[in-house]
């Protein structure tokens, strides 16, 4: 299993399961055991509702389930957590803290970033010691229904600003994803469409068929100094 930040890096692609919001603890590892049964190649957990003793409970599980099966896992906004459970990393929003802070305190994490519609900070955070970005929202996003919307242009034109692998987010089904990836994702995240499914094990393998179907992953180029 990888061990180092830049095998880790090597791979940042395919389907990114982002976890619901779940109360049992067992039906929410059920769940993401389903996804990486089907496919799922990183996880990240997204709790913003649960007391931190129920987050500190279902990431440590979920991060042992993801280092059998050999995936990622990555916690959403809490890079204390993210160490305490033992994830390969942690993904940012705007609101989350200082991308540079974290890649000092941490340097071996998997650092993933938000830039919503907006390439130019990918930039930014490829500067400040990020692994990844995430674009979106790409397509109308059921979760996050007031959410800006990212032309899906967006994807290539953050990994030319930055070099970094970019994740899709937002709206993204098995119908649609083939879209994103063509445009540019070397990954994309997914929680209704995953999660949401009578199966989802058969959902992660339908959103994960255009990784598998693409003959060559995407070149990525360090961005230009300025």
């Amino acid at each position: 299993m990888a061990t180092t930040r830049t095998e880790r890096t090597a791979r940042l692609r395919g389907l990114y399961a982002v976890t619901p919001e779940r109360e049992d603890d067992g039906a929410l590892i059920a769940l993401v055991e389903q996804a990486l049964a089907g496919g799922a190649r990183l996880v990240q957990y997204r709790a913003k509702a649960l007391a931190p003793s129920a987050r500190a409970r279902q990431a440590a599980a979920l991060a042992k389930a993801c280092r059998d099966r050999g995936a990622l896992f990555i916690v959403n906004d809490d890079p204390m957590l993210a160490r305490d459970c033992g994830a390969d990393g942690v993904h940012l929003g705007a609101h989350d803290g200082d991308p540079r802070a974290v890649r000092l305190a941490w340097p071996d994490a998997i650092l993933g970033v938000s830039c919503y519609d907006r390439p130019e900070l990918a930039l930014a955070a490829a500067e400040a010691g990020a692994d990844y970005v995430g674009i979106g929202s790409v397509f109308a996003s059921r979760v996050k229904p007031g959410a800006i919307r990212a032309p899906i242009e967006r994807l290539s034109q953050a990994r030319s600003a930055s070099g970094l692998a970019v994740a899709a987010i937002g709206g993204i089904t098995a119908a649609n994803a083939p879209l994103a990836v063509a445009a540019g994702a070397d990954m994309i995240a997914v929680i209704s469409a995953l999660f949401d499914a009578p199966d989802v094990a058969q959902a992660a393998r339908d959103l994960s068929r255009p990784f598998d179907t693409e003959p060559l992953p995407h070149v990525r180029t360090q961005p230009a100094a300025l």
